[in-house]
Parts: C-alpha cells; sequence; structure tokens
C-alpha cells in the first residue's frame, strides 16, 4: 500500500510593532518637539519581550516612526496574518487631538498618536485595525494620554510631578498645530468616513463604551480580529514618562518578571493596576469575539 502523506498543521505566526518617541518635529508641530525620556526605551523593551516570546517585531523610534511607516507597519502585518495568528502592537509617546469634522465625538475631538512627522488620528488606528482577518489576536499596549481626557479632568493631581513628565500635548500645541494643517488632518477624517468602516473613538480611551452606544455596538460588528487593548491610564487621567521607561511600561515589565508571570490577560491587567499609583490607572478593552483570547496567558503566539 503505497505511504501517504500526513498533513501538517499550520503554526500559528507573531509579529509585532513597537513604536517609541522621545520627540517629535518641530516643523510638523509648530515648533513643538515635546521632548520625553524613556519612550524609546520603551520600545525597545516591548521588542525584546515580543522576541523572547517567539514573536517577530519591528521597532520605529522617534524620527523613523513617521505616519508613512506606521500605517505601512500596520498594513503589512494585516495583509500578512491569518487566523489564529498574532499581532502585537505597542506605542509610547505623546497623545494628541484634532477636531472631530466628521460629527461623531460627543466632545468634538478626535484623539491621537503624536507620530514624528504627524499625528495618527484614531479613525485610522480603527480603520487599519479592522483589516486584520477574522480570528487574527491583535493586543495593543499604549503607554500615552490624550491632551482631551485631561483638559476635562483639569490639572494634575498634587504630587503627581514625582511621576515624571506627562505625556500630554499641550492645548495649545494642538490648536496651533491642527490649524496649520487643518485641510490634511480634516481630509484625512473624511477619507476614513468614505472608507466604509465610520468612525470610532480611539481603543486607547473609548472602545469601553462599545457596552452602552448604539452607535459603537454597530461598528464593533464589522470588527472581525479579537483585539485586547490596556491603556497606561484612564480617561480622565495622564500617562507620564520616566527615566528608564514610562511608568505604566515599567510597571507592566515588572509583572511580566521576564516571563514568569503565569496568569491571563485579565490577571495581567488586574495585578499591573494593583501597583499603579492612584492618578495612572491602566483600563482593559475588548474588541471582537475576545472570551478565548483573556484566558490566554500573556503574549502567547
Amino acid at each position: 500500500m503505497p505511504a501517504t502523506k500526513t498533513a501538517t498543521a499550520r503554526q500559528p505566526t507573531g509579529l509585532s510593532l513597537h513604536i517609541g518617541l522621545n520627540s517629535v518635529s518641530g516643523a510638523d508641530y509648530e515648533g513643538w518637539t515635546g521632548p520625553l525620556a524613556a519612550c524609546e526605551y520603551d520600545a525597545k523593551d516591548m521588542a525584546a519581550l515580543a522576541a523572547a516570546g517567539g514573536i517577530k517585531p519591528t521597532t520605529l523610534l522617534t524620527k523613523a516612526a513617521t505616519r508613512a511607516k506606521v500605517l505601512g507597519g500596520l498594513r503589512a502585518a494585516a495583509k500578512a496574518l491569518v487566523h489564529g495568528d498574532f499581532f502585537f502592537l505597542s506605542y509610547s509617546g505623546h497623545g494628541g487631538q484634532v477636531p472631530d469634522v466628521s460629527g461623531e465625538e460627543d466632545d468634538k475631538l478626535d484623539e491621537t498618536w503624536c507620530l514624528y512627522d504627524g499625528q495618527l488620528i484614531d479613525d485610522e488606528l480603527y480603520l487599519e485595525l479592522g483589516r486584520f482577518a477574522a480570528g487574527v489576536r491583535i493586543l495593543v499596549l499604549s503607554d500615552s494620554c490624550h491632551s482631551g481626557t485631561v483638559v476635562r479632568a483639569g490639572p494634575p493631581a498634587p504630587g503627581t510631578a514625582a511621576l515624571g513628565r506627562s505625556k500630554m500635548m499641550p492645548p495649545s500645541v494642538a490648536a496651533r498645530t491642527y490649524e496649520a494643517h487643518k485641510r490634511f488632518y480634516d481630509d484625512l477624517q473624511h477619507a476614513v468616513a468614505k472608507a466604509g468602516t465610520g468612525v470610532v473613538v480611539d481603543p486607547d480611551e473609548a472602545l469601553a463604551g462599545v457596552a452602552v452606544s448604539t452607535r459603537l455596538t454597530r461598528l464593533a460588528k464589522r470588527f472581525k480580529a479579537r483585539a485586547i487593548l490596556i491603556s497606561g491610564c484612564q480617561d480622565n487621567q495622564s500617562s507620564y514618562d520616566g527615566d528608564h521607561n514610562g511608568a505604566f511600561t515599567a510597571r507592566l515589565l515588572s509583572v511580566w518578571n521576564r516571563g514568569s508571570f503565569s496568569g491571563n490577560y485579565a490577571t495581567f491587567h488586574a495585578t499591573i493596576k494593583a501597583g499603579m499609583p492612584a492618578v495612572q490607572t491602566p483600563n482593559l478593552y475588548t474588541m471582537g469575539a475576545v472570551a478565548a483570547f483573556l484566558k490566554q496567558r500573556p503574549f502567547t503566539v
């Protein structure tokens, strides 16, 4: 009887993209360079963590963390990964905002990540995550804050200066930058709306609203992948920079303890949160069918 070949099951693939900016281009932010100290370290440490777990990392630091390269990295991963695969995205840097011209945000502001040569609007990030295939697991860790939430919350609480520099794009800088590049940012928002996915708040701040928002619930049904998103703080707080790592990243690495952590994503978030100061409380959001994903050990391909 002739020998038959036994099919070999495909092993899941893991890719990651790690973004860390210690400054931005003054030419693109109306003279503001937003100096920080630990964001490149954060990205490098997240890349090392990924590599140790068998995930192939790509790292974009400061001048290399442009809009084109970040969007290119997200799209390349979305094209390469299939059902069962794993994508890990981390960001460390300033958060900002631009006026919402599509009329979907309650506060009339869209949140952003401050990349080197321009901001990545929350609508764009959601659209890119929506390109991933059904069944792909996505983990997003964002050590940043958003100027809109800080403005609504008022000044930082007394004593928070000891935590380090706030990762907030000053509102005055946000306003100047938007006015100088208004057509660019407005056109980006309109382009995303025309892409068919619609406009949503960014995953780092308001996916928690999916459970109570009819609009977000409707949009969430279009999300094919499975995403777990852990942000560095609540929506009325600020994330802080440090000398080697941001406060959130430092705590995360301590809990992970070079891979000795043995719990799941839910306990991972809870343990990180338990060790953070009251002025910065990491939050957990999910998108898609994540019940089984949440029960997995963090960073497992």
